[in-house]
């Protein structure tokens, strides 16, 4: 039985960052909870919250403030009552939350890869080729592959990346094929397989996330929750809880389902990749403390100066 549709006096508000990305993937949320609920197109408004993170683009996100600068100015919103809920990239938003937000639902998981801009493949980029990215897992990774290339920080929405490899700024850098499929883009750039590159934490994940008091808005983004995302979500991010790793950190970690099971990979790198340790691990039911425990076993294998990358 589908839900009564709010007052067109009165629209649903879903806070998103204003980028075309992030107003894409609030775009998704509101057709999601149309389609659920049965609400005309007047029952949802989208309210684009600038954030730190899109105000400062010249310098690394570790160095001013980490993930909260993607989430704080919606979180204010969110508690003021400026908004019902707040869309974001799972892979933004830190993992200790405040107690007074949760994440209600997980839109359904896209595309976990990479795509390399600028060359076929990674073997394929030439000698010593400046690469731009501001992650510091991609940066680890390209250079456990490939210790000829150099990285330097780029920081934009898409088409300001992409603008830069276009002008010849930089040879090539590196995207989430989610981002680029929301955005229209399919065919650009060269995926790179998990089994190259594993993925961040989340990504290719969108979260909404509300006030944890707001009963009414919980059942209405109940309704549009995909509940294999979430699971699998669920785990990656316990596994970085445990791990303790900031932006600074270079971390990898994708799950799958496996039946009723979770099977968790996971990879941690020093800054120019010259230690990587991997493992993985079988979650029965999906339990997170199996999580918890690879994230032990990975830095109990780590050398003291990898260990000192994470503060568990």
């Amino acid at each position: 039985m589908m839900s009564a549709a709010p007052s067109p006096a009165s629209p649903f508000r879903i806070g998103s960052r204003g980028s075309p990305l992030a107003l894409a993937q609030a775009n998704l949320a509101a057709a999601a909870l149309r389609a659920a609920h049965g609400w005309a197109e007047d029952a949802i408004r989208i309210v684009p919250v600038t954030t730190s993170g899109d105000r400062i683009q010249n310098r690394a996100l570790a160095e001013i403030g980490g993930k909260a600068l993607w989430t704080k100015e919606l979180d204010r919103a969110l508690l003021a009552g400026e908004i019902d809920c707040a869309v974001h990239s799972m892979k933004d938003v830190e993992t200790v939350r405040p107690e007074s937000i949760h994440v209600a639902a997980m839109l359904p998981r896209a595309a976990v890869e990479d795509r390399l801009i600028g060359a076929p493949s990674i073997a394929a980029l030439p000698h010593g080729a400046i690469i731009g990215t501001s992650s510091p897992r991609r940066a680890a990774q390209l250079k456990a592959l490939r210790p000829d290339l150099t990285t330097t920080l780029l920081r934009g929405n898409v088409a300001r990346r992409l603008a830069a490899v276009e002008a010849g700024e930089i040879a090539a850098t590196l995207l989430a094929a989610a981002g680029l499929d929301r955005l229209g883009m399919a065919d650009t750039g060269a995926t790179i397989p998990a089994e190259t590159m594993l993925p961040a934490v989340s990504q290719g994940a969108v979260g909404i996330e509300c006030r944890a008091d707001d009963s009414a808005a919980t059942a209405l983004l109940a309704a549009i929750d995909h509940a294999p995302t979430t699971r699998c979500v669920r785990a990656e991010r316990a596994l970085l809880l445990a791990l303790g790793g900031t932006c600074h950190s270079p971390i990898a970690a994708l799950a799958r389902e496996q039946g009723a099971d979770i099977h968790l990979r996971a990879q941690i790198l020093n800054e120019d990749g010259s230690e990587q340790v991997g493992d993985e691990a079988l979650l029965p039911g999906g339990a997170l403390d199996g999580a918890a425990a690879l994230g032990a076993r990975l830095l109990g294998r780590a050398s003291p100066a990898l260990r000192a990358l994470f503060t568990p």
